[in-house]
């Protein structure tokens, strides 16, 4: 049965995806680096900040030492909350209020998992009131660079602690929703054995459709009352089931 619902950050909940390739270009101009708009979008959408980092300094012949990397990122998350700041209104996506409410209805755990730095998570978070709302967050700050999505540690991690916290729960993939709006995300949360709703809110319908369990354009489509239901079938039938809109 479904018990935990799993949220991706950038790109689920709040709306900044312009803002990272801004911020990475202007970490690697201050370092005399080129930063290729194109190059990121094909090769590193979807992956940590620090995975990125990692292969875009190195690709450019640089050593990536870890006290190096770490200050490039302690100087991206204070220009992410510089950005944050000057909104007029925080960019969350609509029906993030109410996925969480019906999330709540329905007594699933729910956590964030995420290629985000935890600086950027829980600055968002905090502004939008939303700390309380979530069991766990699962960031990159807490992740190998080997681990980054599309790699299915930080689901894996999610569970682990999750259970961790909450014994009673035994919880295993097969129990898990994931909520994915980019590639690396769906591919993470599959390759954990986790059923994962794509919504379309960087990627159109099509795509999302032919990559994750299930496709909606956006997150107020999500039905548990349609979702749950496969899970008590089987996640093997969940997963191999045609995926309309859910």
């Amino acid at each position: 049965m479904l018990k935990a619902v799993f949220w991706g950050f950038h790109g689920v909940i709040i709306n900044d995806d312009d803002i990272h390739p801004q911020l990475i270009a202007q970490l690697l101009l201050s370092e005399n680096l080129r930063f290729d708009l194109e190059e990121y979008q094909e090769m590193y959408l979807g992956r940590s900040d620090r995975a990125r980092l990692t292969a875009i300094l190195q690709t450019r012949g640089r050593f990536v030492r870890d006290d190096y990397l770490d200050g490039l990122l302690r100087k991206k998350a204070e220009g992410y909350g510089e950005w944050l700041r000057s909104q007029p209104k925080l960019a969350l996506y609509a029906g993030v209020d109410d996925l969480l409410y019906r999330i709540r209805s329905k007594q699933y755990v729910t956590a964030i998992v995420t290629g985000a730095q935890r600086a950027d998570v829980e600055q968002v978070l905090t502004a939008a009131k939303l700390t309380d709302q979530f069991s766990l967050v699962v960031s990159a700050s807490d992740m190998p660079v080997a681990a980054s999505k599309p790699a299915p540690d930080s689901y894996l991690a999610a569970i682990d602690q999750l259970n961790l916290l909450n014994p009673e729960l035994a919880l295993t993939p097969q129990n898990c929703l994931a909520i994915e709006s980019c590639f690396a995300g769906v591919e993470a949360a599959k390759a954990a054995n986790i059923p994962v709703v794509g919504v379309a809110q960087i990627y159109p319908y099509h795509m999302m459709q032919r990559c994750a369990t299930w496709a909606v354009d956006y997150l107020n489509e999500i039905d548990f009352d349609w979702i749950a239901p496969r899970y008590e079938r089987g996640s093997n039938a969940a997963t191999m089931e045609e995926k309309p809109a859910v």
